[in-house]
């Protein structure tokens, strides 16, 4: 468990998806902020300010490549974590995400328990 809560923004157009990985983060511990497509996801970031942003990269309106290059350009938002979150597992993808502004990336199907880590380091949180 996290002792302060830490707050994600989950950036997922997939109810199944945003749904099941929601409930698992609150389970351990984090309060999650929803949005469905990437400019709710820019909009949410600059108003709740979240300690870290998981973020689906096929969205509609923007994509997630998109949304994390304005997140990353606002001074505001700048300085918050941004993982990645693909199906597309192809080997220019963990590039392309790190050169939009991503901090980390994970590709979907979603392995909590890598997740979690990844989540942890970005956080600065002990295991």
């Amino acid at each position: 468990m996290t002792s302060a809560t830490h707050k994600i923004l989950l950036v997922e157009d997939n109810e199944m998806n945003r749904d099941m990985l929601s409930r698992r983060l609150v389970r351990k511990g984090y309060e999650i902020v929803v949005a469905t497509d990437g400019q709710q996801a820019v909009e949410i970031a600059i108003a709740e300010v979240p300690h870290l942003i998981l973020m689906d990269m096929s969205l509609p309106v923007i994509d997630g490549w998109e949304a994390t290059e304005r997140i990353k350009a606002n001074a505001a938002t700048a300085s918050i974590p941004v993982i990645a979150l693909t199906a597309h597992a192809m080997s220019g993808d963990r590039d392309k995400a790190l050169a939009a502004g991503c901090d980390d990336y994970d590709t979907k199907p979603i392995e909590l328990p890598r997740l979690l880590g990844k989540i942890r380091t970005l956080l600065g949180q002990a295991e």
